[in-house]
């Protein structure tokens, strides 16, 4: 049965937990986040009612209420939304890829906990979850931390899309994962090997990742310099605070609520597949509970296909100049969004379980496309606070996520079929509205007062910030340049580096675009008159020049 609906029906209930330790809610920059949201989607794990798939030999039965068993349900999204944006801030003072895995590598411990917690009494359950709610609220803003350092603007797509893409792919691993170490095992070896798992890849993750690409201690200098020129400097100035964020702005500004919106619609659908979506087949069609969950994975497999995919169409677009950044967020995300309105119009009028299913697993892998819409947005219209509009816009999403529950189980009680057909009808209107909203008010352009302001820039000191004009060597062509540097550390004092590679000679020199500051457009030195050739005076009279 639905996890909130339930609140306030205190009569006794005799659970049988059969627990799945995932949520069913998911060059060096690339080898940084191909995994980054895998771990994160294995260890949110969902517990109680949404649990109940299989009758086995190591079934456990607890006689909680069935209000306490909507509680601990619930229990993780407490946690999940008082973190968004204080997680935003987090990342924006200390290193977000140290604030993204320490949230995993805390949430995978928490996981070991909860068989213990389960045996001890549904309180220290819930306190176990919302301790793992608050931690793992900090990943999705890190993530765009992160992101503000390593993606380029036209790759931001390919990148994100690529990371978000572990996330589904978490599930479709852990849905059978998790069934076969119950059987195997016991119904506590899920959650032991989830949080082991993510544990270890913590250790990966401090080895791999890195907070800027300057850092980085093998990364060659010619993608260094591609990197920070093409982010300008908006990676250099400090770090946003509370009392230098433009929060007027940002409330002001119609571009962020495009995202807002967009954020909780997509929100709104997303839970009410992952919470109703094996009750509706059930109930309308008469499949078995084994069937559903079976045919609930196959949507998240195609959704890990198509996100990357649209990711990497999204920026060919962009690459290529046939769309502006703007056109190409409203196409992917609108696109995405109407697809799968127009599939959960199918579904409100499906009289075959074939058709119902076909639908429902088109809608979801097409609604992928949207990520590279909304869902990337934040870093471009605000790359400095990519982080904190993402705790924003991902809270009111997860306020979707407890508001959908409610509202279905109240359409759906007495689990009539017909009101299945009104529950896709609203989740159609839900898109058309995003659609209209984001259509109407998303940009893709950098905002005004994302800028930085005047006192900012006469404040910020490019020495001590470490972006100071790095000189162009002639080895640098060739790989020995970055050779160079990369052997003697993450980062070197330009007289050192000098010391360490071979030189050019200077000539007069060309500023990149004009420019004359060393950053974010870096000045080429290169000769722009010929050598000079005094021959004039020396030589034989026949050979002189006058």
């Amino acid at each position: 049965m639905p996890v909130w609906g339930k609140f306030g029906r205190h009569r006794p209930a005799e659970i049988e937990i059969q627990p799945k330790s995932l949520c069913d809610s998911g060059k060096r920059k690339w080898i940084i986040f191909t995994v980054s949201e895998a771990p994160a989607s294995l260890t949110a794990t969902p517990i109680g009612a949404g649990c109940r798939r299989r009758r086995r030999p190591s079934t456990v039965k607890y006689n909680w209420t069935v209000a306490m068993e909507s509680a601990v349900d619930s229990s993780f999204f407490w946690g999940y939304l008082v973190t968004q944006v204080p997680g935003g801030f987090l990342a924006s003072m200390f290193p977000a890829n140290r604030i993204f895995g320490t949230a995993i590598a805390c949430s995978s411990f928490l996981n070991l906990l909860v068989p213990g917690a389960m045996a001890l009494h549904p309180v220290v359950l819930i306190m176990v979850r919302v301790l793992q709610g608050l931690v793992e609220g900090v990943t999705y803003p890190a993530c765009h931390g992160i992101w503000r350092f390593w993606a380029p603007p036209l790759e931001r797509s390919r990148l994100a899309t690529m990371a978000f893409s572990g996330s589904y792919a978490g599930v479709v691993i852990g849905m059978p994962m998790s069934g076969i170490l119950t059987g195997w095992i016991s119904w506590h070896a899920p959650f032991f090997f989830y949080g082991l798992c993510g544990i270890t890849w913590y250790c990966f993750w401090l080895w791999l990742s890195f907070e800027k690409p300057r850092q980085h201690p093998t990364i060659s200098l010619k993608e260094l310099k591609y990197i920070e020129k093409s982010l300008g400097d908006s990676v250099s100035l400090p770090m946003p605070k509370i009392s230098t964020t433009p929060w007027r702005a940002m409330a002001t500004s119609m571009p962020v609520y495009a995202i807002i919106v967009a954020n909780f619609c997509r929100s709104w659908n997303f839970y009410l597949l992952v919470l109703y979506q094996s009750t509706y087949l059930k109930h309308s069609f008469d499949f078995k509970i084994e069937e559903t969950g079976i045919l609930g994975a196959l949507p998240h497999l195609l959704m890990t296909i198509i996100v990357p995919f649209g990711g990497m169409l999204a920026d060919y677009l962009r690459k290529s100049g046939l769309m502006t950044t703007t056109n190409v967020r409203k196409l992917f995300n609108c696109g995405g969004f109407g697809l799968e309105g127009f599939f959960f119009l199918v579904v409100a009028h499906s009289t075959s379980a074939m058709g119902a299913v076909t639908a429902l697993t088109l809608g979801v892998a097409f609604s992928g496309f949207a990520i590279s819409g909304y869902n990337v947005n934040h870093l471009d219209i605000a790359p400095r606070y990519a982080s904190i509009l993402m705790g924003m816009s991902n809270g009111i999403g997860t306020i979707a996520g407890l508001i959908c529950p409610i509202a279905i189980d109240h359409l759906t009680r007495g689990q009539p079929k017909s009101c299945w057909s009104t529950v896709f009808m609203i989740a159609a209107t839900v898109h058309l509205v995003g659609i209209t909203f984001y259509g109407i008010f998303a940009s893709g352009e950098l905002q005004p007062w994302a800028e930085p302001t005047i006192e900012e820039q006469k404040a910020w000191d490019p020495m001590a910030s470490g972006y100071e004009k790095e000189t162009t060597f002639n080895d640098a062509a060739n790989g020995s340049g970055g050779a160079a540097m990369a052997a003697s550390g993450p980062y070197m004092d330009p007289s050192a580096q000098i010391n360490a590679t071979k030189t050019v000679s200077y000539g007069a020199v060309s500023h990149v675009a004009g420019n004359p500051f060393a950053y974010p457009n870096v000045i080429n030195e290169e000769p722009v008159q010929p050598e000079a050739k005094d021959t004039y005076l020396h030589g034989n009279p026949d050979e002189r020049s006058y």
